[in-house]
């Protein structure tokens, strides 16, 4: 097996073990090429032309992969939704995103029948895993049509959607190139060579994280056209990794720290009970890590810990756990095809080390823009470099520490969360005059919503009324995202021209925490 992509090895190989899905099927890489292509056709079949959005509101599973192996050989962009999310914020990505087709999971059929209600998606365009009143089977259309080669292959992509301070999420946007998907594989694959990991050897991905998140499925992706074998769990449970990973001789993965805090703590035997030995890079990012958890975490796995600092847009730094050790704390060195810059406030390069100012990156390649949103795309751009917000340096040796986040985004679980978004909502409650939200520590998690509310005038503060606000949140957000408590002030500090003074009120909650 010389060639790289899951297409070409798919042919070469087609007995080789693809992918194992939640239920612990296994799909060969011809039987998953089967399925990838049958969805071309069955797509193809309704008008989709290149360039056209596959919309997914799906759990880890098999479908994902195929839709997403589809979509990458037929020129289309595939919009994996957030399965956290509820109808109107779903209807409207699917309204953004202008989605020609939208696949849903039985799972989440209510939310589906409401997102498409709101978009006003015709039926013949939805398509079930399962079974949704109104929705055709995806099954028996896609089993209807043959597992032949497409005609006609171009290289497609992942439009994931990211939620910006001004509340509506934004899809990540780049141009396709027109290549053919063996053309376009090693770009597929070489977010994972980054790290040093080798194609066509032993490696097996977990992938313990939901699909609908950007570096899980592009790090999944990576391995699939690599030639390794990906491993999906359904719900994450730290001791049913273990598990797994001895049982496959798991190598790799993409991870949050809040899994690694909930994996140190099982009891001592029951870590002790697993072989990890096969772990190789063990990759996490996507929220600060504790420089203790990370200890930890490299005593018990060894040196297979690898970090990275990027976003959705891209990226990024990266630091083994050999260079970390040395700097604790820091999330790299640049790419190679990567630049980091820092700017002040002026907008002026900091050419000075260990000057905190704004993160900036630029990439060589796969500039991107904001779906529909010309002055976001522009207005976080300085030249060739973009910035996601967030305040750092770089050191002497051009290692990158990160000193704060974007100025009000809350990190629970690796989840980013805009307070703008629930800000707006909380303010639609008729009893609520002002509303502030923004982090509080948790242990787990990192950080969890807080609301501070400012009555209504002529409305008194208490428990009954707190309650009324988060259920009434509970029916318009998502659950990651409804605030977990909620607290009063009689007045909101602002100055005299409206602005908040958040800092003010966020910081009593972080005495002697540390914030980064």
């Amino acid at each position: 097996m010389g060639d790289l992509g899951f297409w070409a090895l798919a042919h070469e190989d087609p007995d080789h073990l693809a992918l194992v899905d939640v239920d612990r099927t296994e799909y060969s890489a011809g039987e998953l090429l089967g399925r990838a292509n049958q969805a071309v056709h069955l797509l193809r079949s309704l008008g989709l032309r290149t360039g056209d959005v596959v919309a997914t509101l799906l759990p880890n599973g098999v479908e994902m992969f195929e839709l997403y192996l589809a979509a990458l050989q037929s020129g289309w962009y595939l919009v994996p939704i957030n399965h956290h999310l509820v109808g109107p914020e779903v209807g409207y990505i699917l309204s953004d995103s202008e989605a020609k087709v939208f696949v849903a999971h039985e799972r989440f059929s209510q939310v589906a029948l409401d997102a498409t209600d709101e978009a006003e998606l015709p039926s013949t365009r939805c398509f079930a895993v399962g079974e949704i009143v109104g929705f055709g089977s995806y099954a028996r259309m896609r089993d209807a049509q043959p597992t032949t080669d497409p005609t006609g292959r171009t290289i497609g992509d992942v439009m994931n959607y990211t939620s910006g301070t001004t509340g509506n999420p934004k899809g990540v946007f780049r141009p396709l190139s027109g290549a053919t998907p063996e053309e376009a594989a090693l770009g597929l694959s070489g977010i994972l060579f980054l790290f040093g990991v080798q194609p066509h050897d032993d490696n097996v991905h977990i992938v313990g994280s939901p699909l609908y998140h950007t570096a899980v499925i592009r790090y999944a992706g990576a391995s699939i056209h690599l030639g390794h074998t990906v491993v999906l769990m359904d719900k994450w449970l730290p001791e049913e990794m273990l598990e797994l990973i001895e049982r496959y001789r798991v190598t790799t993965s993409h991870m949050v720290p809040t899994q690694f805090h909930r994996l140190l703590a099982l009891p001592e035997e029951t870590r002790a009970r697993h072989d990890v030995s096969s772990l190789r890079h063990m990759i996490h990012a996507a929220a600060p890590c504790p420089i203790d958890v990370k200890h930890k975490m490299i005593a018990w796995w060894g040196n297979a810990i690898d970090e990275y600092y990027a976003a959705s847009e891209g990226g990024g730094t990266l630091v083994t756990a050999e260079q970390w050790l040395k700097k604790p704390g820091t999330v790299g060195l640049p790419w190679p095809i990567s630049e980091i810059a820092i700017f002040d406030d002026a907008g002026v390069r900091v050419e000075e080390p260990n000057v905190i100012g704004t993160v900036y990156m630029a990439m060589q390649s796969g500039d991107f823009s904001y779906h529909k949103d010309k002055e976001k795309t522009d207005g976080n751009r300085i030249g060739k470099f973009f910035t996601v917000g967030d305040v750092g340096f770089l050191d002497e040796d051009g290692y990158l520490f990160l000193r704060d986040r974007k100025i009000d985004m809350i990190i629970s679980g690796g989840a980013n969360i805009y307070p703008a978004e629930i800000e707006n909502v909380v303010l639609g409650h008729s009893k609520v005059g002002d509303v502030a939200v923004f982090g509080i520590p948790h242990d787990e998690w990192g950080e969890e919503v807080k609301a501070v509310v400012e009555p209504a005038d002529g409305v008194n503060p208490s428990p009954e009324l707190a309650e009324d606000i988060l259920s009434y949140c509970a029916t318009r957000l998502a659950r990651f995202k409804t605030p977990k408590s909620i607290d009063f002030t009689d007045d909101m500090p602002r100055d005299p021209n409206g602005k908040l003074y958040k800092r003010k009120l966020r910081d009593p909650y972080w005495e002697g925490r540390q914030k980064i």
